[in-house]
C-alpha cells in the first residue's frame, strides 16, 4: 500500500508541448496561457459540481486516455513523468489537483484510489 496510486486526468497540451497534436486536433497552436485558461475553467466546472470529471475528460482531454474519462489505472513511482508523479502521490483518494506542468502539456489529476 501506498507504492501504486490510481488517477484519471484531463490534458490540456499547447504548441510547446512534446507532441503538440491529440486525437480531437491534429496540429494544436494554442499557447501556453490558453491552455491554462481552459484547464482552470475545467477545474472550475468540475470542483463546483457541474460537471463529473468523467464526462468532462472524455470529451475535452487532449490524451487517448478520454476514451476512459481520463484513466490512467494504476501506477508506480518512476512510471509517469516526475512533476506528474509528484502530484498525484501527494493527492488524496477522491482529491482534485491544481494545474500541474509537464512536457506533455497542462493536466488536472483525480486520485481515485
Amino acid at each position: 500500500m501506498g507504492d501504486t496510486v490510481r488517477c484519471s486526468h484531463l490534458l490540456v497540451k499547447h504548441k510547446g508541448s512534446r507532441r503538440p497534436s491529440s486525437w480531437k486536433e491534429q496540429n494544436i497552436t494554442r499557447t501556453k496561457e490558453d491552455a491554462r485558461r481552459i484547464l482552470e475553467g475545467h477545474r472550475q466546472r468540475i470542483a463546483s459540481g457541474e460537471v463529473k470529471f468523467e464526462a468532462l475528460a472524455s470529451t475535452e482531454s487532449d490524451c487517448s486516455s478520454a476514451k476512459q474519462g481520463g484513466d490512467l489505472s494504476h501506477f508506480r513511482r518512476g512510471d509517469m513523468q516526475k512533476a506528474f508523479e509528484d502530484a498525484a502521490f501527494a493527492l488524496k483518494v477522491g482529491e482534485l489537483s491544481g494545474i500541474v506542468d509537464t512536457d506533455s502539456g497542462l493536466h488536472i489529476i483525480l486520485r481515485t484510489a
